[in-house]
Parts: C-alpha cells; structure tokens; sequence
C-alpha cells in the first residue's frame, strides 16, 4: 500500500513556509509537518520586520493561506536539539529540510567592538519587534549615534532611531518598547558605507521613507557623490541602482528641511577603531576610502573621529549551528551537501507525529493552520 511522501520542515518563517508550499504543489503525494520553537509562526516577517513597515508585515496574510492546506500541520514550541532530534526525526519522516535562517549578528572586527554600547543590528530589531528571545529594555541615552552598514537593515535601525516615539505609537509596537522609544534622546543618526552610493544596498523605496518624517531630516554630503567607471555600469545595468542613486543625489542638492533630527548618510567611511573612556562608548573612528580604479576601494591613510554614544553594527547576520547538521563556522553557514547525505536512509516507516505512537514535546502545539 502507497504513502504519501512525508518532510518535516523547521523553521516556519518565509523560506520554510514557501518550501513547503512548493512540495504540496509538485505532482508528489505529500504530507508536510512544520515545527517551529518560537510561540507562533512567520519568523522573519513576524520578528525581523520593522512595526512602521506594515505592507511588508501583509505577506502574512499569504503565508496564512499556505498554512490552511490540509496536508501541512504545524508544530509550535519545538525546539530542534532540544524537543525533537535529527535521529528522532529519520524515523519518522522520510526528508527534513531546515530552514532555520539567520538571526545573530555578524561581528565588526575592530578594536572597541566589546564596549557595552555596540550593539548588533539584530538585537535591536528583535527589541523593538518584541521578539521574546530578546532584551525588553534598551538604552537610547545617546544623543548622537553611528550605525555602520548601508543595507535596508541599517535603514530600518536609522529610522527607528531617529523617529520619536509618538511617531511609532501608531504601529503595532509592544507597550515596552514604546515606553523606551519615548524616552530616546538621540538627535543625530550618523550611517556609515565603506563604499559608494553605487554598492549601497537599500532599496529605493526603503531609502524614500527616510524623508517622510517631519521630525527627520536625511543629509548627505556632496562630495559622497562619486562614481568611478564600474559604479556608472552599474547605474545602466540596474534600474534599482540608478533610483537608490538619483534619490542619494537629491539629499544631497536640496535645501535645509530644518527637522529637529538629523540623519546623516556618509560614504567612503570605513570603520577601524569604537572608541571608549572608561569602559564606554565615546566615538567612533573611520578611514577615509577612494575608488581603486579596478572597482573596489582602497584606504586613502585619513581617518575621522565622530562623537557618538553608541554604536550600531548591521554587517549581516549569521546561522547558528544545528546538532547534528554539518556546518561551517568561518563562514558561519550550513555545509549543504554534506548536510543532506548525512539524512539519507530506508523511506521511513515508522508512524507520524500524533499517531498514538508518537507524543509531541510537553508544551508543543500541533495545529493544521497559524
């Protein structure tokens, strides 16, 4: 007698729903078990999505669907290595896809990055998103912050450092962090990008809202307007690089918004060095760079200390290991190939999870839809 296929998939945030969606739409006969260690699904979007961007939060409402179909169930507060283990899981299902994503923070390898007062980018995210994993207080004594990095990540932290408090009420932030928001004292937000406008990687859109706040005011410096021969390819190949140029351009040509908050944009920064004053954060000192002529950047030897009381890094995030799953920590990332040989066995025969000869983890929620 025939069987469906049987995939266990953790991690319930976008890729792991959209993973299971493609398998319940192959031609393949399929049941698919999801388990997920935090209380409710969605991972990033629900936890890494900053409150004022709401239309982004609305993929929910497609991910919802995905998770009415009948042949997927969803296991809530398992915790992979801890509730279920891989070895646990062969018996039962006949393939595991882990989708885990990547929520710590990658390091800043400079001096001064142990100082109480650098913070990853994603700590903060998960602050502010009320993420339960995460800290439920934070410091916003500073009036003048730095955050290094020119991804859309560095835009959502900047944004949300340099709105007020009453500004965000509005949003679905949790009474905590609104309580903390109200209190921040930063006035200056200071973004550094190692590079040009060119290599920024925020998106167009992203970088427009910046402006919308009568409260803030984006500034960028024109002489950070510079491209070499490679940035200028890149404006012509990419429609989204020309946009997040032409919008970088006209902060910097535009007259004075007079906004009570400055949000300053810098390019050609490099961080060497957080500097401290006992045991603090008192600045930060970057590195002039230029353009190498063969499209990349060099150090030009002239270095700028800014005043800041803290200091913001969204460089990127990294997984975490798995027990029992191949990785490799230098690059902070799964071994996939590795990873899948080491899963492969006899199709499982074993019952599935809720039969009566299975018992899912004390605490655990099973249900066919989020």
């Amino acid at each position: 007698m025939t069987r469906p296929l049987r995939v266990a998939v953790v991690g319930s945030g976008p890729a792991g729903v959209y993973a299971s969606d493609a398998l319940m739409k192959s031609s393949t006969d399929v049941e698919v078990d999801l388990f997920e260690k935090m209380p409710a699904p969605f991972g990033l979007i629900r936890y890494g999505v900053a409150p004022d961007h709401p239309r982004i939060k609305g993929i929910i409402k497609a991910l919802h669907r995905v998770m009415d179909k009948p042949e997927l169930r969803l296991f809530s507060n398992v915790e992979f290595g801890k509730d279920i283990t891989l070895e646990e899981m062969k018996d039962y299902y006949d393939a595991v896809i882990f989708a885990t994503g990547a929520v710590g923070d990658r390091a800043l390898p400079v001096p001064g990055a142990d100082l109480p007062e650098h913070y990853g980018a994603g700590e903060f995210v998960g602050f502010y998103d009320g993420n339960p994993l995460f800290e439920r207080s934070w410091d916003l004594s500073a009036e003048s912050v730095a955050v290094i990095g020119v991804g859309n990540v560095g835009l959502d932290v900047s944004r949300i450092l340099a709105k007020t408090g009453e500004e965000l009420h509005v949003t679905e932030i949790p009474d905590n962090v609104y309580e903390v928001l109200k209190s921040n004292k930063a006035t200056e937000v200071h973004v550094f990008g190692r590079r040009g406008p060119a290599q920024a990687k925020f998106t167009p859109l992203e970088l427009k809202e910046l402006d919308y706040s009568p409260n803030v005011e984006v500034i960028v410096n024109p002489e950070d307007i510079d491209y070499d021969s490679s940035s200028e390819t890149a404006r012509r190949e990419s429609k989204i690089v020309d946009q997040v140029c032409t919008i970088l351009e006209n902060y910097a040509i535009r007259e004075p918004k007079n906004a009570p908050r400055k949000l300053y944009i810098h390019f050609f920064e490099s961080p060497v060095e957080i500097l401290g004053e006992d045991g603090h954060v008192t600045g930060l000192r970057t590195q002039r760079m230029e353009y190498d002529g063969a499209g990349g950047v060099r150090p030009t030897g002239r270095t700028t200390d800014w005043n800041v009381g803290a200091v913001y890094s969204a460089v990127g995030y990294r997984s975490d290991a798995l027990p029992g799953i191949p990785f490799d920590g230098s690059r902070t990332s799964f071994l996939t190939s590795a990873a899948a040989s080491s899963t492969r066995r006899p199709p499982a025969t074993s019952p599935p999870p809720t039969s009566p000869a299975f018992t899912p983890p004390a605490g655990s929620a099973a249900a066919p839809s989020a």
